[in-house]
Order: structure tokens, then C-alpha cells, then sequence
């Protein structure tokens, strides 16, 4: 006999990553789950986890087991609440930065969410990185330097940073570049590129700044730029809508060429396993790809800097 429901535990154990995450999801306790994943080995004839420490860990086998049956038990998981009339759905959890949710994301998000009804989705906004081993979280998007060991990293998009300002401030591309130093200068502290970066790339020294107005978000400096207190310096991927629709303006003539990625898609290797992660990968990277085509960019991952 085919040990049906142990292999049900087996598959939400492996997609968590976790025992005790998968008792709270099947509302048993942890114990129940052990001795189903006990039951499977058994009638396997081979071990599918291990225990590393307080953490658990799929065996080359079960990592092989997982593989071969992960699509299928989906299938049968959501026919069966299909047939029960259940709603069909399930949770994807994503941690984003404030600034990628509200400028960039949130615009984008009901086309995912019309093409896959049946994933709810839950926008975490903070710009902490995600603890896997601890969050209940499915990936990230996460702002750096892309630098993440032992986690799977690929770039969102590439970003060129323009200085920006509102309209009644100075008309679009009619200042030389040190003409800048005589506004109020907007800052992302976070910002991987800063005005001193701007001036030294132009050969220009960054004394004679005015004033400055300092923000610990993005989203902050951008939204501050539209309401014409100083000149920012943003990446075109947080302030494209704003520039579209004429509420920024780019003042600089010429304005250097500064490409650099700065926002990451970053999950555990074993999240690429979920049917949801994978299936909002293949969406963000289509919508980024469109995205960077309608700006002229460089293939995402090349810097200019």
C-alpha cells in the first residue's frame, strides 16, 4: 500500500524546510510529522532527512525523492480542493524593500495576481534581509551588492541613476553638471550611488553643495525630489513612473551613463523547488526584462561604473 499521507508530510516537510513549520501548516504536532517521515523511510527503504543541529536536512536522496514527486502532489493537492470547492490557493510570502514595493511592484502586481489566481500573495516591506532559517518567507527582494553566500542570487534589473528634480526647479536638461552644487541635495544614505560618486565621475570636486536633505529610504528622497525640495540622485527603476509622468525631470545635460544593479531576487537554492517561487520568478524576470527594454538598458548584471 502507498503510504499516501506520509508522503503529503514528506513534501510539505521538504518545501519548508522545516518539521515544526510543517505541523503548524497540517495542524498536527511535530512528533506526528516525524513518525510519518519515519513510516516513508521505511517503505522506501532509505533516509530522506537528516538533523543538523536543531535544523533538518534532505538526504541526496530525498533531495531525488523531492524532485520526482513535488509537481505531482501539487496537481493532486489542488484538484483535491478544486473537487471539495475550496478555493484553490496557496501563500507566497515576499520581502521586499519599501522603496521596490511602492515604486516598481506594487504598479505591477495585479497582472500576477490576474494570470495566478490561485497564489495569494503577502508583500513584506522592511529592508532587513531575510533569516530563511527562521522567517516564514519565500524569497526576497533585496537591496546590495548581490553578495549573498550559499543562497540562490540572480539581479532584478539594471538601474541608471539620474539627477532629478521637479519641474518648476530647472527645465529638462538645461543645467551643466556643476550648476547642481548651487540646489538643495536630496539623499538615499542607503543609495549605492552617492553625489560625491556623481561629481568625481564627471572630474568634478563636490565642495560648494549647498544644502542637504538626507532620507534613510528611497522612496522618501524620491517622493521629497517631486515636491521640488532639492535635486536627488535615483535609479530610474524607483522613479520611472515619476519621470514618465512629468512630475520629475531630468535637469543635466548629458548626465553621465551610472549603470548598476542594486535590487536582487535572493531565496534558498530548495525555495527554487516551490511551484510558487518558481512560477513569480518566471513572471519578475519577464516584467523586468520588458522594463529595461522600453529604457534602452544593458542586459541585467552589467555595470557601467
Amino acid at each position: 500500500m502507498i503510504p499516501f499521507r506520509a508522503i503529503s508530510v514528506f513534501h510539505q516537510v521538504a518545501t519548508l524546510n522545516s518539521v515544526s513549520a510543517a505541523a503548524e501548516q497540517l495542524c498536527v504536532t511535530p512528533s506526528a510529522v516525524s513518525q510519518q517521515i519515519r513510516l516513508l523511510e521505511e517503505q522506501i527503504g532509505t533516509a530522506l532527512i537528516v538533523r543538523v543541529g536543531r535544523r533538518i536536512k534532505l538526504t541526496e536522496d530525498g533531495e531525488r525523492y523531492f524532485e520526482l514527486i513535488a509537481d505531482q502532489v501539487e496537481t493532486i493537492t489542488a484538484a483535491t480542493r478544486q473537487m471539495q470547492g475550496a478555493k484553490t490557493a496557496t501563500r507566497l510570502t515576499i520581502r521586499t524593500t519599501p522603496t521596490v514595493s511602492t515604486k516598481w511592484l506594487l504598479s505591477r502586481l495585479p497582472q500576477f495576481l490576474q494570470a495566478n489566481p490561485d497564489i495569494d500573495v503577502r508583500l513584506d516591506g522592511t529592508n532587513e534581509p531575510t533569516d530563511f532559517n527562521r522567517d516564514h518567507v519565500d524569497l526576497d527582494i533585496r537591496h546590495g551588492t548581490g553578495r549573498w553566500p550559499g543562497l540562490h542570487v540572480e539581479p532584478l534589473a539594471v538601474e541608471r541613476f539620474l539627477p532629478v528634480c521637479a519641474p518648476h526647479l530647472a527645465a529638462p536638461f538645461s543645467l551643466d553638471p556643476d550648476q547642481v552644487r548651487g540646489f538643495r541635495m536630496i539623499r538615499s544614505v542607503k543609495a549605492q550611488v552617492q553625489w560625491e560618486k556623481w561629481f568625481a565621475y564627471l572630474g568634478l570636486k563636490d565642495d560648494g553643495i549647498k544644502s542637504q536633505l538626507l532620507f534613510d529610504r528611497s522612496h522618501m528622497a524620491v517622493d521629497a525630489a517631486v515636491l521640488g525640495m532639492g535635486m536627488a540622485l535615483e535609479s530610474d527603476l524607483m522613479m520611472g513612473q515619476d519621470l514618465k509622468d512629468g512630475r520629475l525631470v531630468v535637469p543635466v545635460r548629458t548626465p553621465p551613463e551610472m549603470l548598476v544593479t542594486t535590487q536582487w531576487l535572493v531565496c534558498p537554492h530548495t525555495h527554487m523547488r516551490r511551484s510558487r517561487v518558481r512560477t513569480f520568478f518566471d513572471w519578475i524576470r519577464a516584467e523586468a526584462a520588458h522594463w529595461q527594454a522600453e529604457n534602452g538598458h544593458s542586459v541585467a548584471g552589467e555595470q557601467s561604473m
